[in-house]
């Protein structure tokens, strides 16, 4: 039952010819009397906040960097106008830095056995689940003297999914992907590519591509077309350990990763293959499995908006077997993980045979842009020293790289602006070479 700024300053205004005129009680009883008076009477008009009635609407999911709608709507059953100022309490990450108070606080006015309707603008920094925590109300008489003041928990949850700023690349992809479909003799005839149709020869087709039998039955030469594999098994394996949490620009390691890995869930989908998720540190973090190609995007999505870096180390056995129960038959198995020296010798080359015997792996990372800035740069003796540091991390990134391709493990290392479409290129040109 807090007193308003109002009935402060009518208090403090009539103590100034109390003190001049008449200083003492009578004259403080006879200018806070009526005051007390006047409050008593705006509390008992003002609407109760116990009585409210306050249930929720709008996005329970957003994007992060977009906008999520939360609509409030209060109803009065009290006799009494409800003059009231509200306030809307989410998690600080729901908004932008130093917005909170203004997107958080509304003033309204409810006639009695009336509705209204107020719309908390939430625009999120971080991914994951947010959730209200409470609402609360101070309801002011007519006289705006005294208030009443209380909270409800209305419970509400939005998602925050990844943003997918990789899909401005996926047109180009899918153009890319069209035409292997269409490709005819210039397709090599890797291992398990599939037989499409048959066409007449083209001087410069291939020779080892002409059908002698189909030749044998008309007056032209046919040649065999052929088309990259379709319902072939994909494992994207996301590494949340602690090598995800380094930060490579403003967001973590995993970030750029989950945004390569659903450019090419998109892209495999549309290609016509199975797409599986898998996220693994020391334990399961999150499975997707069985979706459907409408379906995928959808489920990766949903699962990724909540995964958030652990800082242990990557138990790469129990990655490698969760691997391997995942995918029991053959399949290109994705590992976006770290290449510094240290985990992929020490954890993932010891294991690595058990997943290239029976699969195809590529292993994608993020590399930091920074390095290659500090690799180039001279001019004094700091800079000569942080550029023979970068030029030595450089070195031990491709000597890590050169081991796992010595593995027949295919490796793509890329910035992460560039990680999203080369991963892309690499699936493409397996898919071209018949090696899923």
């Amino acid at each position: 039952m807090p007193l308003t700024g109002r009935a402060a300053l009518l208090a403090a205004l009539g103590s100034v010819p109390v003190g001049i005129w008449d200083p003492g009680w009578t004259g403080i009883l006879a200018v806070n009397g009526p005051l007390a008076v006047a409050c008593a009477c705006d509390f008992a008009l003002a609407a109760p906040v116990r009585r409210l009635v306050l249930t929720r609407s709008g996005d329970t999911s957003a994007r992060l960097g977009e906008t999520a709608d939360v609509t409030l709507t209060v109803t009065n059953p009290s006799r009494r106008p409800l003059r009231a100022r509200l306030r809307d309490a989410w998690p600080p990450s729901s908004w932008q830095p130093g917005t909170e108070i203004e997107a958080s606080r509304h003033r309204f006015t409810v006639p009695p056995g009336e509705r209204r309707r107020v719309t908390t603008r939430l625009r999120p920094t971080r991914r994951g689940d947010r959730r209200t925590d409470r609402v609360t109300i101070r309801s002011y008489g007519p006289l705006g003297l005294f208030s009443r003041q209380g909270a409800h928990r209305v419970p509400w949850t939005v998602r925050v999914l990844p943003p997918f700023t990789s899909r401005k690349h996926l047109p180009s992809k899918l153009a890319r992907l069209r035409e292997l479909d269409g490709r005819t003799s210039v397709l090599t005839r890797g291992e398990g590519t599939e037989f499409d149709s048959l066409r007449e020869y083209i001087p410069g087709d291939d020779t080892r591509s002409i059908d002698w039998r189909a030749t044998a039955r008309h007056t032209a030469v046919a040649v065999r077309t052929w088309r990259p594999e379709r319902d072939r098994h994909i494992l994207l394996v996301l590494d949340t350990g602690r090598t995800s949490a380094g930060r490579v620009g403003d967001a973590p390691r995993l970030d750029a990763s989950m945004d390569a890995a659903l450019l090419l869930a998109a892209l495999a989908s549309r290609a016509g293959d199975r797409v599986d998720l898998l996220a693994y540190d020391r334990r399961l973090r999150a499975l997707v499995q069985g979706s459907t190609a409408r379906d995928v995007l959808p489920s990766l999505v949903n699962a990724m908006a909540t995964l958030e870096p652990e800082l242990v180390e990557t138990d790469a056995r129990g990655l490698t077997a969760m691997a391997l129960r995942t995918a029991p038959r053959r399949s290109l198995i994705v590992l976006l993980t770290t290449l510094d020296a240290a985990p992929v010798e020490e954890g993932l080359l010891p294991v690595l045979a058990q997943l290239t015997q029976r699969h195809t792996v590529l292993v994608a990372s993020v590399s930091d842009p920074h390095i290659a800035g500090m690799a180039t740069a001279r001019g004094n003796a700091d800079a000569v020293y942080e550029a023979a540091a970068a030029a030595q991390a450089q070195t031990e990134r491709h000597r890590t790289a050169e081991q796992l391709r010595r593995h027949g493990v295919t490796v793509v290392d890329a910035t992460p602006d560039d990680l999203a479409p080369a991963l892309a290129d690499a699936y493409l040109a397996l898919k071209a070479a018949g090696r899923l």
